[in-house]
């Protein structure tokens, strides 16, 4: 078990009764038991806490502060730093230093944000998700024919990650024979994210714009229908595509398309493994599948994004100062019971399922759709091709986490 990270001091402005310690990242609760660590939590801290780990930072895990800040872009930016401070910075750098990458549009506040999101509409409608049904069903079919007869697998490597990496290469209009790199490439970035390492996460994002960067180029003159080629077709304010930010929009669709899915799989997975009763009603029932997928979505929210705090502020009663961080705990948000009535309960008869597992406001998941789309017919698959299937007693789930409760390995078995 990692070490917990250092603690800093409190920063004079911050009460006493404001502060809780907890390890975003190495909190030994929060890697043992995800959500119940986070339901404790939510019984003994404040809706907006201050801890000492990780440099020292705000945590709003309550729903109404989270959707409050998730709405109010001016006061709580997506941006790393002020965008004069980050021009003056690219500024200074080595000219011959390679190009960090950004992900845009997600470190992008209104009304840049809205301009870079534009163009990836279309791509990720409602009907865009729908219209890659079948193709997501042969898919998980395939996977499972290839554990089927084991009677056992860790569904994180044999199912999850192959999953959605396949659906986001044909999007994108990358080769899929290079599925065995980039899943490598899933791992290296998800590791190298899960530390506070600034430098670090900025070599793997050129790492990871470079693992695309030959089909980039190839796509500008040899269109064809993917994202790559409909991205070198748009222009934004009367300016053509660059290649600069066609390696932006690339690594923030590798980041987004690729980590989340995989763990919404992993939670839904391991509580139908947790509860034979709910599979048999599921199996009986297939027709109450979007209504699970949506409950798991609630019940086992995991994305933790962060903001910068632009302008001081008050929130959840508490004063944060410009420059500080706050984390917006969304596993939290969705376990609030000031928001929903036992939230600890799986109930697919909950009146008020309108959870932000996406998030909320501006940045609310743009691939929401295909998620939604990818978990259904992974459950669908899963629970018609499988018999009932258990976590495995002799291999305990694992996790790590930062801005994301990911799954490292999720073992299950079945007769």
């Amino acid at each position: 078990m990692a070490a917990l990270s250092e603690a800093v001091p409190v920063p004079a402005h911050v009460p006493p009764q404001a502060v809780y310690d907890f390890d975003m990242r190495h909190d030994p609760g929060l890697l043992a038991n995800p959500h119940e660590r986070v339901r404790e939590m939510l019984r003994e801290a404040p809706p907006v806490f201050w801890t000492p780990r990780n440099g020292g930072r705000w945590i709003a895990i309550g729903h109404p502060e989270i959707f409050q800040a998730s709405r109010d872009t001016e006061t709580f930016s997506s941006g790393l730093m002020p965008r004069e401070q980050m021009a003056a910075m690219m500024a200074m750098m080595p000219k011959d230093m390679p190009r960090i990458p950004q992900a845009t549009p997600i470190t992008l506040d209104p009304p840049e944000h809205g301009k870079f999101r534009g163009p990836l509409q279309k791509t990720f409608s409602p009907r865009a998700a729908m219209n890659q049904i079948e193709e997501i069903r042969a898919l998980c079919d395939e996977l499972i024919d290839k554990v089927i007869d084991q009677g056992h697998c860790d569904f994180i490597p044999a199912i999850a990650e192959p999953l959605p990496v396949t659906v986001f290469l044909k999007m994108m209009g990358l080769p899929v024979e290079r599925l065995p790199e980039f899943r490598q490439l899933v791992h290296e970035f998800l590791e190298g994210t899960a530390s506070d390492n600034l430098m670090a996460t900025a070599a793997l994002s050129r790492k990871v714009a470079d693992a695309m960067l030959p089909d980039i180029l190839a796509r500008k003159d040899d269109r064809r229908d993917d994202i790559i080629s409909l991205l070198w077709g748009t222009e934004i304010d009367g300016e053509p595509m660059t290649l600069e930010l066609m390696e932006d929009y690339a690594v923030l669709l590798f980041i987004a398309g690729l980590d989340t899915v995989i763990n919404g799989m992993g939670f839904g997975i391991r509580h139908l493994a947790m509860n034979p009763d709910l599979q048999d009603k599921l199996r009986a029932q297939p027709a109450l599948i979007v209504e699970a997928a949506e409950e798991l979505l609630r019940r086992y929210s995991f994305t933790i994004p962060m903001r910068r705090v632009a302008r001081d502020a008050t929130l959840g009663g508490f004063d944060l100062k410009q420059g500080e961080w706050l984390a917006l705990y969304i596993p939290g948000a969705d376990l609030d019971p000031r928001e929903f009535a036992e939230p600890e309960r799986f109930d697919l008869e909950r009146e008020n399922k309108v959870h932000i597992a996406f998030g909320a406001g501006p940045h609310r998941c743009l691939g929401a759709h295909l998620a939604r789309v990818e978990l259904q017919v992974l459950y669908q698959q899963l629970l018609t091709r499988l018999p009932p299937f258990r976590l495995d007693p002799d291999a305990p789930a694992t996790f790590h986490s930062g801005n994301i409760i990911a799954f490292d390995s999720l073992p299950i078995r079945w007769d």
